[in-house]
């Protein structure tokens, strides 16, 4: 077969006109593909658009046992997830740190690990941190010895908490320390700061945008948590019950206005997390 050359200089010029038309024509979507992307689409939004419907009739209907496990449970939750916000913080920014800088054998099992409570079942979860921490398990017989109980207690809301959530903003400061120009931290270096002083002016400051999105992902993540909490800390209003555990138990004794009224709130607070991410992704730290 003899091979066709072509000759760049002769090859014939598409007028720029026809150009911007013909790209315009591949930007219009065929009907088809409107309705198949409008599916997921809907699918997605009716079940959160009926919940808040089927809500607002029914607002002012809530009775004095539903708003006081409310009240409650909104309290509990709040507290809980601002104590694992701090650890998360306090634990997570060294490790991803680490994470994004160093290199050492092994490191593919240590990210895979700390991606592992994303990827594994709630239920499983709960099982783990019981072996692990409850009165028969590896660390928590050592504890029931001195005296420390850590399962079904608020201390195991937290930890279940931090177990789920904490992935979710290692994950995300990884890749934003992981962003940051070495030459940076390098210049402030050679002026003479310490390294401490590098962390604090230069790295954070830098970082702070995945930082912030990376911890209201991990605190959105410990509100909504359900399944390690219940088979870690048990459902005791007032002590482990937490928003989604009174939707559950609301709606288990067949008060269906409270656990739609918890439930709406529980949404209100997730769209404004996402909202709040949106944001911060919009405004880019600058050097």
């Amino acid at each position: 077969m003899r091979a066709e050359i072509i000759d760049e200089e002769h090859a014939p010029v598409v007028p720029e006109s026809r150009l911007r038309s013909l790209a315009g024509e591949m930007l219009v979507a065929p009907p088809s593909l409107v309705v198949l992307a409008l599916v997921p689409l809907v699918f997605l939004a009716l079940p959160l658009v009926a919940l808040v419907v089927k809500t607002l009739p029914v607002l002012g209907d809530l009775s004095a046992e539903g708003r006081a496990d409310l009240w409650q449970a909104l309290r509990l939750s709040l507290v809980t997830t601002a104590i694992t916000a701090g650890l998360i913080l306090l634990f997570g920014i060294p490790a991803s740190f680490l994470l994004a800088r160093r290199r050492f054998p092994g490191l593919r099992l240590v990210n895979a690990l700390i991606d592992l409570p994303i990827v594994l079942p709630p239920a499983v979860a709960g099982i783990a941190l019981l072996m692990a921490f409850g009165r028969k398990g590896l660390l928590g017989g050592w504890l029931a010895d001195l005296g420390i109980t850590v399962g079904f207690s608020t201390a195991a809301v937290v930890l279940a908490q931090c177990f789920v959530a904490a992935p979710l903003f290692i994950r995300a400061a990884r890749v934003g320390f992981q962003m940051i120009d070495p030459d940076l931290e390098g210049a402030a270096a050679l002026d003479g700061a310490s390294p401490l002083a590098v962390m604090l002016t230069i790295t954070l400051p830098l970082a702070q945008p995945s930082l912030i999105a990376g911890i209201v992902l991990a605190w959105a993540r410990a509100l909504g948590e359900f399944g390690a909490t219940i088979m870690f800390a048990g459902n005791f209003p007032g002590v482990t019950q937490t928003m989604p555990l009174a939707i559950y138990a609301r709606f288990g004794s067949g008060d269906l206005t409270s656990a739609l009224i918890l439930s709406t709130v529980l949404l209100a607070a997730s769209l404004l997390v996402l909202l709040g991410v949106r944001l911060i992704g919009d405004h880019p730290a600058t050097s």
